[in-house]
C-alpha cells in the first residue's frame, strides 16, 4: 500500500508548535511520511521530533497574504502531498493547501475559509476549547484526544558539543527564561528572578529572544555584581536549536507560561513554571517533572484572585498581584 504524504501546517509560536508533537506521533503512527512547513524560527522544533521526516522552512513575514510568494511555493507543491493538516486558525494557513491542489485538506472553521478546507471541524469558542495538545490531536481524525504529554528528542552528542561551545557541562547550570511574548500579565518581575538567581547553587544562564536582552540584562546585572560571573545572558545571542540544547542539558528551567517552558517540558526536564494572567488548565506544561505556580489555585493565598485568569496582555486593575506575590523563595521550595 503507498505510503500517505503529509504536509503539516505549523504554527507561528513555539509553543503551539510543541504542543502539536502529539499529533504527529498519531500521524506516524498509522502510516504517514510527515513534511513540516514552518516559519523559520518554529522549524527548530519539528527537527526534535523523530516522526517528521522532512521541514519545509517557509519564506513568509508576519502580516498579510503575501499571496504570490504562496502560490510560488505551492506551485512547487503540487502533486506531491495526499492530504494536508492546517493547525492554525488563519485564512492564509489554509491557503497554501488550497493552491497546491491538496486533495485532502483539515483543518478547523474559522476567517471565512470553508472553501479552502474539504475536512472542516468545528470551532469551539475560545472560552470552552479543550487544551491545546487535544485541540491539535482532533485534526487527526481519531476520536481520543486526551492529553499527552509532547515530547521532543536531541542526540545526546549533539547537546554536549552545543553546551562545549558555550563551556557548560550536562546538569551543571540551571536556566531561567523571563520572556513572555504576549505580554507582561503572564511576566514574573525582573527583581523576582534576580532574586531567585542569586540564591541558586549552580550558574544561570538566561534564555530569550532578541527581544528580551534587556529584560536578562536587568536581572543579570545585581546578581554579577555580588556574584561575579554568576549569569550569562544568552538572550538572542543562540540559535534555537543550541537554546534546546541548553535547555535539555540543565539542571532546572524557570520560566513563566511561554514557549520555552512547553520545550522544556517536552524534554522532561525538572522545571517551575509561573502561571500569572492565563491558566494552566488550558495550557499546562505536561512534564511529571513540573511544578506550577499558580496563586488562583491556592487556597492559603488571600484576598482570593477572583479576577484570574483574565487573559489580558497587561493587568487590567493595574497590580498583577497574581505574579507579584509568588516569592523567590517559593519557587525555590518547589526547585528542592
Amino acid at each position: 500500500m503507498p505510503t500517505t504524504e503529509s504536509l503539516i501546517i505549523a504554527p507561528q509560536w513555539i509553543g503551539d508548535a510543541v504542543m502539536t508533537e502529539p499529533l504527529m506521533r498519531r500521524l506516524h503512527a498509522r502510516g504517514e511520511r510527515l513534511t513540516v512547513g514552518a516559519l523559520p524560527w518554529v522549524a527548530p522544533v519539528y527537527r526534535a521530533m523523530p516522526q517528521v521526516a522532512e521541514v519545509i522552512e517557509f519564506p513568509f513575514a508576519h502580516g498579510g497574504l503575501q499571496f504570490k510568494a504562496r502560490t510560488s511555493l505551492a506551485r512547487q507543491m503540487r502533486g506531491r502531498f495526499d492530504v494536508a493538516y492546517v493547525c492554525p486558525n488563519s485564512l492564509k494557513s489554509a491557503l497554501l493547501p488550497f493552491l497546491a491542489s491538496i486533495p485532502k485538506r483539515v483543518g478547523y472553521l474559522g476567517e471565512a475559509r470553508v472553501g479552502l478546507l474539504t475536512h472542516r471541524l468545528k470551532n469551539p469558542p475560545k472560552g470552552q476549547r479543550p487544551p491545546m495538545v487535544a485541540f491539535y490531536s482532533a485534526l487527526s481524525g481519531e476520536a481520543d484526544v486526551a492529553q499527552d504529554r509532547p515530547r521532543l528528542q536531541l542526540d545526546t552528542l549533539e547537546i554536549e558539543q552545543a553546551l562545549a561551545t558555550m563551556g557548560l557541562r550536562r546538569g551543571a547550570f540551571h536556566v531561567i527564561a523571563p520572556g513572555a511574548e504576549y505580554g507582561p500579565a503572564k511576566r514574573w518581575p525582573a527583581a523576582h528572578f534576580a532574586d531567585l538567581a542569586s540564591k541558586l547553587d549552580l550558574p544561570v544562564l538566561l534564555m530569550g529572544s532578541a527581544k528580551e536582552f534587556a529584560l536578562c540584562d536587568e536581572i543579570a546585572a545585581p546578581v554579577n555584581a555580588a556574584h561575579a560571573g554568576k549569569c550569562l545572558n544568552l538572550a538572542g545571542k543562540t540559535s534555537l536549536a543550541h537554546a534546546f540544547c541548553a535547555i535539555a542539558g540543565a539542571r532546572s528551567v524557570v520560566s513563566n507560561d511561554s514557549g520555552l517552558m512547553h520545550v522544556a517540558a517536552a524534554f522532561g526536564v525538572r522545571q517551575v513554571a509561573i502561571f500569572g494572567s492565563s491558566s494552566p488548565l488550558h495550557t499546562p506544561p505536561l512534564n511529571a517533572a513540573a511544578t506550577v505556580l499558580w496563586l488562583k489555585d491556592d487556597a492559603s493565598y488571600q484576598p482570593t484572585l477572583d479576577c484570574a485568569p483574565c487573559f489580558e496582555r497587561n493587568c487590567p486593575l493595574g497590580h498583577t498581584r497574581c505574579l507579584v506575590d509568588v516569592q523567590a523563595a517559593r519557587v525555590l521550595t518547589a526547585l528542592s
